[in-house]
């Protein structure tokens, strides 16, 4: 009867996969991260040679690793970057479980690598490290059970988030891994506050907050020397941040040269947690800078992209996906400049470490996909929801 009224529903042609991706997605994300990893695999040139031949082994073998390593994360990135928001939703939610549940299992079946804390377990060819992992498919969790709540009746999933980020945040911290702790809980006060915070609710959120960091200064002697050696105006010269400190102090403006540093002979960490030192020492402030400004760019553009999305579940998942990623550049940075303590923590795409860089494309790629562009007037949402 409507075909005979109305006449017959044409049907749009349906549009291939790849350039409709290419023709929504964010490019200059795309380009910013493609920079961050090749800065990456240039200061890996300079930083791991010295660990290699420590090590015995061939002095780009951890250039390789992260070569090999970034591809796979670039390589998930694109693909989680094509799926439907529906898909992406289900499949973090199912790796979030999966990465608590391997959190859970670390004391009994993880290892340290002589580190003082579990976090990783040894697969023979690579370590897994669960955390990173669980950050960007708890943010989606998060996010799920916040937007799920505006829903006339709703679970209350402000609440129940909260319990579970307060539970993953106590588990890391009892490692230790204060760090990963720190990015959970920021995580999940970023999404908060996102959804409609209560201001006495996040007031009293960052008191509970210091008290727990006072008992872990009081408890811990690992968050003690931590700390202490961060409140401490002289630095000691012989610790990872008095070589960095160093390192960049060395480098000033245009660095000493290309493989004319030498702090990456005596940093452990060179690689990985301190590659920024590597980079200011050998090519200097300018070198900093265009990395910042790469983190910057993948940042805002997401947020900018999110402030016109009307969809309650992405507009929350992709602020919180955007201001992890920003958080955690922060903080590798502010610990090289001595802004913050010590806390263990890769600078992504750019430091070396298999679940990091793996972490980091399933991460981004959940941002590509949630800011990708899409119709956001009323009919197109209906006939969305109808699907």
């Amino acid at each position: 009867m409507t075909d005979m009224v109305y006449g017959p529903v044409v049907s749009a042609p349906s549009e291939p996969v790849l350039p409709r991706w290419w023709r929504t997605v964010d490019r200059w994300t795309l380009a910013a991260v493609g920079g961050l990893f090749l800065i990456g695999l240039l200061l890996g040139f300079a930083a791991s040679p010295p660990l290699a031949s420590r090590n015995g082994l061939d002095p780009f073998h951890y250039v390789s690793r992260q070569a090999v390593f970034g591809c796979l994360g670039l390589g998930v990135m694109v693909i989680v970057s094509m799926m439907p928001v529906r898909m992406i939703r289900r499949w973090a939610v199912l790796g979030f479980v999966c990465a608590v549940i391997a959190i859970a299992l670390l004391p009994v079946l993880g290892t340290d690598f002589n580190k003082g804390a579990y976090r990783w377990y040894s697969l023979g060819f690579i370590s897994l490290q669960p955390s990173e992992f669980l950050k960007p498919t708890f943010v989606i969790f998060t996010a799920w059970m916040m937007a799920a709540s505006y829903d006339l009746n709703g679970p209350p999933g402000r609440s129940l988030s909260f319990v579970v980020a307060v539970a993953l945040t106590l588990i890391l911290a009892l490692q230790p891994d204060f760090g990963q702790a720190s990015l959970i809980l920021g995580a999940w006060g970023v999404i908060y506050f996102v959804a409609g915070a209560n201001l006495v609710v996040l007031i009293g959120l960052a008191a509970c907050v210091m008290v727990a960091g006072m008992i872990a200064y009081q408890n811990s002697e690992h968050v003690a020397r931590r700390v202490d050696g961060f409140l401490n105006p002289e630095v000691d010269p012989t610790t990872q941040l008095g070589y960095a400190t160093n390192a960049i102090q060395e480098g000033g403006f245009l660095g000493v040269g290309v493989g004319e540093g030498t702090v990456k002979w005596s940093l452990p960490d060179a690689h990985t947690d301190f590659i920024i030192a590597v980079a200011a020492e050998e090519y200097g402030l300018i070198m900093c800078l265009v990395i910042i400004a790469l983190y910057l760019t993948i940042v805002l553009r997401a947020l900018f992209r999110l402030i016109k999305e009307r969809d309650p579940f992405i507009r929350l998942a992709g602020t919180g996906l955007a201001c992890l990623f920003g958080m955690q550049a922060a903080i590798n940075l502010g610990v090289a400049v001595r802004l913050l303590p010590a806390k263990g923590m890769t600078l992504p795409f750019v430091s070396y470490g298999g679940s990091s860089l793996l972490a980091a494309g399933l991460a981004t790629g959940m941002l590509l996909a949630l800011t990708r562009v899409r119709p956001q007037d009323a009919m197109s949402e209906i006939i969305g929801r109808g699907r």
